[in-house]
């Protein structure tokens, strides 16, 4: 058996980076937040002021810095790949790294922010919105951590196609952040 160019796959996703096994868990994990994020949204419209106290409770500048964090992150892992793909395995595992480590920056600042909505006595069991809140964002911290250990994963073995697969992972996480920020912290 002779391997296969990406573009001879017989599974429809020649354009796809990466496996297509992460692809598929990528659609699942869009799907179960997509659900997530239109409960979210019902919640708010059948009960509107829990959920407009409760976000003048949360820090949005921190919510922004992260999706700073989150984006930048993101960036350096694109430019890991690039690095693989070019030949430099060496660059591209420095590159997954520091993105794996600007990432955790992102769990530094949530949990300040978990500190301090804990502190101000706001909890999971306060009402519907911090509830919905902890959940939201804490599975999507979730998925940081193993963002994270994919993009540890990848540098110690940084072949194209590894490269390829942990940054459709990480980029997943920025995506979701990006539309959970705006949804939990701006939008009223």
């Amino acid at each position: 058996m002779g391997s296969r160019a990406l573009d001879d796959r017989p599974d429809g996703f020649s354009g796809l980076p990466g496996n297509l096994m992460m692809w598929i868990l990528i659609l699942g994990e869009l799907a179960v937040f997509g659900a997530a994020f239109v409960g979210f949204a019902v919640a708010r419209a059948l009960d509107p002021v829990p959920f407009a106290a409760g976000q003048a409770h949360l820090d949005g500048t921190l919510g922004a810095v992260n999706t700073m964090v989150l984006v930048t992150s993101g960036f350096i892992a694109a430019r890991g790949v690039a690095a693989g793909r070019r030949g430099r395995p060496a660059l591209a595992r420095r590159r997954m790294l520091a993105a794996a480590a600007v990432g955790s920056v992102f769990l530094a600042v949530k949990a300040v922010e978990y500190a301090a909505t804990l502190g101000a006595g706001l909890s999971i069991d306060s009402d519907t919105f911090f509830a919905l809140y902890f959940l939201l964002t804490g599975f999507h911290a979730l998925h940081v951590v193993m963002g994270i250990a994919v993009l540890a994963i990848v540098a110690r073995w940084p072949s194209v196609e590894n490269l390829e697969t942990g940054a459709a992972f990480w980029h997943m996480v920025d995506l979701i952040w990006v539309i959970l920020y705006p949804l939990v912290y701006l939008v009223r």
